[in-house]
């Protein structure tokens, strides 16, 4: 990077995204650039609309993905919890392991490193 190229203040890019979706809530557009900058983006990719505009689609969809999988696993565990206190059948034990994944998945997702699970 040169020392005169200006970076892309995280300001700057939750407004060209909310610019992009006028219709998105501040905290989803908060979201939304933690998971490009996660990702390692450089300023001067930012910078390009097309581009912007590509980085905002991946991290929209890996946001809806894992919103959806945890989604799914909070009903299955909903389920599970309500069956009480039972001995655990195997399929109970995978449901909870999956459960671990997914949430170290969204960990993942957020932090950018890799989760230990």
């Amino acid at each position: 990077m040169q020392p005169n190229e200006s970076l892309m203040s995280c300001e700057e890019l939750a407004r060209r995204i909310a610019q992009l979706d006028p219709d998105l809530p501040p905290a989803e557009v908060a979201r939304l650039c933690l998971l490009i900058l996660q990702a390692g983006e450089t300023p001067s990719s930012l910078s390009d609309d097309a581009e912007l505009l590509r980085h905002w689609r991946i991290a929209a969809f890996r946001l809806d993905a894992a919103a959806d999988q945890h989604a799914a696993m909070a009903c299955e565990l909903d389920q599970l919890c309500g069956e009480g206190p039972v001995r655990f059948q195997p399929e109970q034990i995978w449901t909870l392991l999956k459960a671990v994944k997914i949430h170290s998945q969204i960990l993942e997702l957020y932090t950018g490193a890799p989760s230990l699970i």
